[in-house]
Formats: C-alpha cells, sequence, structure tokens
C-alpha cells in the first residue's frame, strides 16, 4: 500500500465531512464537520464524524486542513483537535471562524493554528499541500492539490464555477489545469448536486431578488441565514444600504462570526450601518433589517422561537417580513416547513425559494462537474460529499466522460480506498457509527438509548410503586400508578383498575421472587392486549421504608 483514503464522513450522508489520507508512516487530516440531527434522533444536538478506529494513527496525523468555514466542515473541530492533537492550517476567514469556535471550547491556546492562502503551498510531513481557490457560499473557499508519495491527489472542496460572484474572486481555474499537465492520480470532488443537471446559478441573483424584496417590504425584515454565510450577510448589508436600512446582528453566533469577518476585511460594513438589537428595536420598522440564524427548523433557534411566541427579546409584529435565505439541509425538509407554516400564522409575510431567488446553492451542479473533471483530467475519480444516490450519480458522470469503471469509486464512509503501484482497490470497511452529542456528552448515546427515547417518545411510559413484605414479598398495601405519555390518568380509570387486578394477580402467584420483573412482564401484555400500544412499565417495589427492588 503507497496510499490509502480513508473517508470519516460526509460519503453517503450530507454532512460530518472528515477524511484521512495516510502512507505507511504519517497522515493528514481533511476537515472535522458535524451533522444536524434528523427528526427521529430525539434529543440529540448534532452528530460528528466516529474517528475511533483510526486513534491509533493519532501519532501519524501531522496536519488537519480545513477547506472552509461551514459547519459541517468545522463543527467538529474541537473534538478532533483534542484527540488528535495536529496542527490546524486554514486560509484566514476559516480560521477566524476555527478561533471562535476553539474559544468557546477553551481549547484556543492549547492549539496551533496555521494561516494560509489561495495559491499558497504548505508541506505538511510528506504531504506537499498546495491550496487553489473555489467559489462557495462563503468566502476564503479552497480545494486542495495533495503531492503524496503515490502522486498528485486533488480534493475540490464545496465548489462551483461562479462567473459573477458576490467577492468578485472566481474558482481557481488555471491551477486545475495546471494539475492535468502534472497527471492527477485521483480527483476527489463535491457531489452534493450531481442530479441536478445545467449550472448553479451565479450568487449576484440574490441581489437583485433583495432588492425587490427590500422595496416593497412594509415593516421590519428579518434575513435569517447560516451564521457562517458572510457573503450572504454581505449582500443583506449592501441592500440595506441601498434601501436607507440598518441592519442589526441577532444572536452570538452571528454577532461574533460577522466581527470576526468585518476585523479581517471580509465584510465590509458603512460606518453607522451596523446597530445592536436593542437599538434596531427603537427605530421605526421600515429602517430596520435583522439577520438571524435558524433557517433549518431549529426549535431552539431565533426563528423557531419566533415561529411559536419563546422568544424573549422581541416578538414578530404586523408587517414583518421574514426570508429564508438558505435550503432545508436534506432531512431537515419537515422542520423547516414547520417553522415557515408558524411563522405564517402569526402574522409575518415569509419568503423563501422558490418563492423568490433569495438563496442559490453553493455547490456545482452536473455541467459544471463535467468540466472540473476535463480540467484535471484525473486517472482514477473519487464522489465525495454528498448522500448515496448523489455519489453514484457523479460516478456515472465520471464514466459518461470516459473514466474507466474500474477506476472510479464510490463508497460509502469507512471504506478505505488504496492506491498500489498506480491501482486502486477498495478494502474491507472499518467500523464506525454516528457519534451522537447531547448537552456535555459526546459518545455516550448509542443506538439502545436512542430507541429507548423513540419508544418513550411514542408510547409514553408507567410507573408501579407498591408495599412488598419485606419476608414474604407480598404485597401489603394497594399499588399506586403513574402514567405519562401513555393514557390520561383520569379518563382511564377502568384500564388502571385492570392493571391493579393485574398486579395482585401476579402477586399472588408464586413465591415473591424477581416480582417486579414478572409485574412488568404481565403489565406490558395486559396494556398490549387493550391499547395496541407497548409503553415502557418500571416497578419500584419497597419493603417497610427498605431500599427500592429494582
Amino acid at each position: 500500500m503507497d496510499l490509502r483514503i480513508i473517508p470519516l464522513g460526509g460519503l453517503g450522508e450530507v454532512g460530518k465531512n472528515m477524511m484521512l489520507i495516510e502512507t505507511p508512516t504519517d497522515a493528514l487530516i481533511i476537515d472535522a464537520g458535524l451533522m444536524f440531527p434528523e427528526n427521529d434522533m430525539l434529543g440529540i444536538d448534532c452528530i460528528i464524524p466516529d474517528f475511533n478506529a483510526v486513534l491509533d494513527r493519532k501519532e501519524r496525523v501531522r496536519g488537519i486542513v480545513v477547506t472552509h468555514g461551514h459547519e459541517d466542515h468545522t463543527g467538529a473541530i474541537g473534538h478532533v483537535v483534542e484527540a488528535f492533537q495536529a496542527p490546524i492550517y486554514a486560509t484566514p476567514l476559516t480560521r477566524g471562524l476555527l478561533e471562535v469556535k476553539l474559544s468557546r471550547a477553551g481549547l484556543l491556546d492549547r492549539t496551533m493554528l496555521n494561516t494560509v492562502r489561495a495559491g499558497s503551498k504548505v508541506q505538511i510531513g510528506p504531504f506537499g499541500v498546495e491550496f487553489f481557490h473555489v467559489c462557495h457560499s462563503i468566502p476564503d473557499g479552497v480545494g486542495l492539490g495533495i503531492t503524496t508519495p503515490a502522486g498528485l491527489i486533488v480534493h475540490s472542496g464545496d465548489f462551483k464555477f461562479d462567473h459573477t460572484p458576490v467577492d468578485g474572486w472566481p474558482t481557481d481555474y488555471a491551477a486545475l489545469a495546471e494539475f492535468s499537465k502534472r497527471g492527477v492520480l485521483a480527483l476527489m470532488s463535491d457531489s452534493t448536486n450531481a442530479d441536478r443537471p445545467g449550472w448553479t446559478p451565479s450568487e449576484a441573483v440574490i441581489d437583485t431578488a433583495f432588492d425587490d424584496l427590500f422595496r416593497t417590504a412594509p415593516g421590519r425584515i428579518l434575513i435569517g441565514s447560516f451564521a457562517s454565510l458572510i457573503s450572504r450577510i454581505q449582500q443583506a448589508i449592501r441592500a440595506a444600504e441601498r434601501h436607507g436600512r440598518k441592519v442589526a446582528m441577532v444572536g452570538t453566533s452571528m454577532q461574533e462570526n460577522a466581527k470576526m469577518a468585518q476585523k479581517l476585511g471580509y465584510l465590509e460594513v458603512p460606518n453607522g450601518l451596523l446597530v445592536s438589537v436593542e437599538e434596531a428595536l427603537k427605530l421605526p420598522s421600515q429602517k430596520v433589517v435583522l439577520m438571524t440564524a435558524g433557517t433549518q427548523g431549529e426549535p431552539s433557534s431565533i426563528l423557531g422561537r419566533l415561529a411559536t411566541g419563546r422568544n424573549r427579546q422581541f416578538d414578530l409584529k404586523e408587517g414583518d417580513t421574514v426570508v429564508f435565505s438558505s435550503h432545508p439541509i436534506p432531512g431537515n425538509e419537515e422542520l423547516v416547513h414547520r417553522t415557515i407554516n408558524r411563522l405564517f400564522q402569526r402574522g409575518a409575510r415569509v419568503i423563501y425559494d422558490p418563492i423568490a431567488p433569495v438563496h442559490v446553492s453553493g455547490h456545482a451542479n452536473a455541467e459544471e462537474m463535467k468540466l472540473l473533471i476535463h480540467l484535471v483530467q484525473p486517472k482514477h475519480f473519487i464522489p465525495i460529499h454528498g448522500e448515496l444516490r448523489q455519489l453514484h450519480q457523479h460516478g456515472a458522470i465520471a464514466r459518461e466522460l470516459g473514466i474507466p469503471p474500474e477506476n472510479v469509486a464510490v463508497v460509502e464512509n469507512g471504506y478505505p480506498i488504496e492506491f498500489s503501484e498506480g491501482r486502486l482497490q477498495v478494502g474491507e470497511r472499518i467500523p464506525g457509527e454516528y457519534i451522537f452529542v447531547d448537552g456535555s456528552g459526546v459518545g455516550d448515546i448509542g443506538p439502545t438509548v436512542m430507541r429507548e427515547r423513540e419508544r418513550l417518545a411514542r408510547d409514553g411510559f408507567v410507573i408501579v410503586r407498591a408495599e412488598v413484605d419485606p419476608a414474604t414479598r407480598r404485597l401489603i398495601s394497594r399499588p399506586e400508578l403513574v402514567s405519562r405519555g401513555f393514557v390520561f390518568v383520569p379518563e382511564s380509570g377502568e384500564l388502571l383498575a385492570m392493571a391493579e387486578e393485574k398486579i395482585r394477580e401476579t402477586a399472588a402467584r408464586g413465591d415473591g421472587s424477581r416480582l417486579s420483573e414478572r409485574i412488568e412482564a404481565a403489565l406490558s401484555e395486559l396494556f398490549y392486549q387493550e391499547t395496541k400500544r407497548r409503553p415502557m412499565v418500571f416497578v419500584m417495589l419497597n419493603g417497610n421504608g427498605k431500599k427500592a427492588e429494582k
């Protein structure tokens, strides 16, 4: 084996992008992202990559390269840095966003951060990493040309070919063409929009949409977007300036990221245009723009709280226009649509794509993917960053352009791709699963706990408390039943009376050993027979003040 590529996240899903590239003696990590939980992942804040199977390589890891500042590429950086303790390489804006995250986690002083720029090259162990600029929906995004002992690998990062980008900085076509002259062993390319034909619209179309919106909005404008989408914040600021409005950043992440981007020169704000939320709330409604996060339907976000009337600082009022300047992440559609519906119910005017072009994708469509392959002319092709359907479609595009089927590797997370003497081979999958982040807990929530949460949410629970004789283990008092999420107790007297009788019958049989387990089994059977539901049953038996049996 000359070179091995192990995808740890982002292949077979949208989010938590992370990849390990290794030789027999050295390794390099690309990105460290998180993924938002799906609807059935109750109580979960986010999901991070499972890198436990490669922790035995941590002494070999020479660096962590981050391609851009979005959460699905940076959100797990604190966990990854703690595990691998390797220096980080990022462009100025991406570094600034990482510093915000590491500072919150108390890791900033313990992390070596290295600033790189598009067009530069650094040597990280045996890996010569060249950074080339790519257009995306955030400034300062880069792709990577990685010279390895086995050959040149090109990693596209998240990209699109935008000829009129907001920051005036198009993708570096010349660098891509130059790579092809050297000979590219493998291209790893973003697959997010592989099933969308044609070309992704330019970010410039949003300026026109914002102008139309700002011209017609009768009151406050609330623009929801990702806190890391600095280019969208810039577009909102320019539109506000053209139409005589003040802008306020709502929420800690939005405020910190905007402040950092302004300090680094990636966000241009005219003097006096940016005001505090408190000041904005005192201004006439037609003079205000509020930038906020929460466009993925998160209940605890600003927009989520506004949709349910739970936001403390301010509420929606007549004439407000709410703009969803983002697309739902796959799996979040239901939450997003529910939030939009609730905002309508509360009297807001809600604008979202496709009602108006207030958001365009930051990812290449099929024709741009073809152009990238033509520019790079790789020997092997590995589709990355996408659900399995998108990876397969991207693989089909590569084969359509003449790359031999045996040189196209469509794999999911955990499947190592090995190169030996220039030949590609897919190895056996390494162990890995979702690592759930729940509050301060990381990885302590597994499939068993998730199944229990699903069952509790679906069928509720019943708790039984009763006194037993410590000698005979027989009931000496009337059992007490408490139900939550199963039946409404005042209206379920007959069912609970049947349950009480079942408890007495069960206690009267046998010698009293394992009584709690027998009562649980009997009640579970009774409840299913009567309701076709299976609540979780907990039995607590006490004997004259002695410790509960369970």
